[in-house]
């Protein structure tokens, strides 16, 4: 049995959701009398998608952040002694997460500034910056209690959750209930790792360019461990969150998390409406150290996995390279064909297009077997060793 907890009834384009508490209680309260009436009895095998679709993209109706911020829910001023999960989620993201600024951050002045300098009147206003700077649904999925300005908000990493609310709220349904009624597995290292890069990276739909940086942008830099904890993380790890989800090692997570940069990065290279900038490929996706550097001092130096002289602009590889450093602890057979087609793919970024997307064609192969055996990977304590080892041994090499 699917239960259909809220859902939009007839909304006129360009108009904002009806999704009143009222709706949502009464929706709270149809789930918990199907509960009590046969929940237990009978529920439908849906299996659950193996690449859920990002939040941004799921046409899910949004109910604005602030209905997760009650005292008794998500709001509470510190975390509940007695409670399965910490209650005060919703204070954590509001006051120490950076994500509850991010709408913010388009009106300050460095946020004029790259505005200013790409043409922009009104930065709060643009598509290319709402897109990542707040939770960007169309109009029509958004409630009367939906605030743009909220930023990254719950929603824009949990799901719309017009649908959900009411099975979380009830405390029934084991996971994979939550998960078919739309609840987006931010527990999942690859799932969390393709939301995050969606906007710390890049994704087919929302595409962070050259353009953006030159105009002042802060570079982007990500590392989904470490994005993790310094976030902060508002959940513990306890035995309820392990009974009802999976548990990842710091170490998968980070491997996961630098492998589908790669991943990322070699699909947006081969895609001509990404990799293309007039006469010149998307410089994003390039070292940016390889041409901003002061002319004054020599600094350039060879480096064994970049077969390729001075003045040529250089590929960014460096999550092909943390990436052949966890393949050591995986498939070293692997890391060492990674190495060979890294160096193939700097090679052929200056014989042309066609020798190019060849060489990334073979890389693409190897990077996408990589995640799903980190994925499938526990990186216990040898494995840790190996890659500790790698990697002080290709920092002494240069790389």
């Amino acid at each position: 049995m699917k239960t259909s907890i809220v859902r939009p009834t007839q909304v006129r384009a360009g108009s904002k959701a009806s999704f009143s508490r009222r709706t949502v209680s009464r929706g709270i309260k149809t789930l918990l009398l199907s509960v009590v009436a046969g929940f237990m009895l009978s529920v439908s095998a849906v299996s659950v998608q193996a690449e859920p679709e990002l939040p941004h993209y799921s046409g899910q109706a949004r109910l604005g952040s602030q209905t997760c911020g009650g005292s008794t829910c998500h709001g509470a001023a510190k975390p509940w002694a007695n409670s399965a999960v910490l209650q005060n989620e919703f204070v954590t993201w509001s006051t120490d997460d950076p994500h509850s600024g991010a709408y913010k951050a388009l009106s300050s002045d460095r946020g004029k500034r790259i505005a200013k300098n790409l043409g922009i009147e009104d930065a709060r206003q643009e598509k290319v910056c709402l897109d990542c700077h707040t939770d960007n649904v169309p109009k029509e999925l958004q409630s009367k209690n939906f605030d743009i300005a909220d930023g990254v908000g719950c929603e824009s990493c949990h799901g719309g959750a017009v649908e959900w609310l009411g099975l979380h709220v009830s405390g029934f349904g084991e996971r994979e209930d939550y998960l078919n009624a739309g609840i987006y597995p931010t527990e999942d290292p690859k799932a969390r790792a393709k939301l995050c890069l969606s906007c710390h990276l890049s994704d087919p739909r929302k595409s962070i360019t050259h353009r953006i940086m030159g105009a002042g942008h802060p570079r982007l830099a990500f590392e989904l461990d470490t994005f993790t904890a310094n976030q902060p993380a508002h959940y513990r790890i306890d035995a309820d969150y392990k009974q009802r989800k999976q548990q990842s090692s710091g170490v998968k997570v980070w491997a996961v998390g630098q492998a589908m940069a790669a991943q990322i990065t070699v699909e947006a290279l081969m895609d001509k409406n990404r990799n293309s900038a007039g006469i010149f490929p998307e410089l994003f996706y390039f070292d940016c150290y390889a041409c901003h550097h002061s002319m004054e001092e020599p600094r350039w130096e060879k480096r064994e996995s970049v077969n390729i002289g001075p003045g040529v602009p250089r590929l960014n590889d460096s999550n092909l390279v943390m990436l052949r450093v966890l393949a050591t602890a995986v498939d070293p057979a692997m890391s060492a064909t990674l190495l060979d087609q890294t160096r193939a793919l700097h090679e052929s970024s200056s014989k042309g297009q066609d020798a190019t997307l060849k060489a990334l064609g073979d890389l693409s192969g190897t990077v996408s077997s990589l995640v799903d055996r980190f994925a499938a990977s526990d990186f216990d304590a040898p494995a840790m060793w190996k890659i500790y080892d790698a990697l002080v041994a290709e920092g002494l090499k240069g790389e």
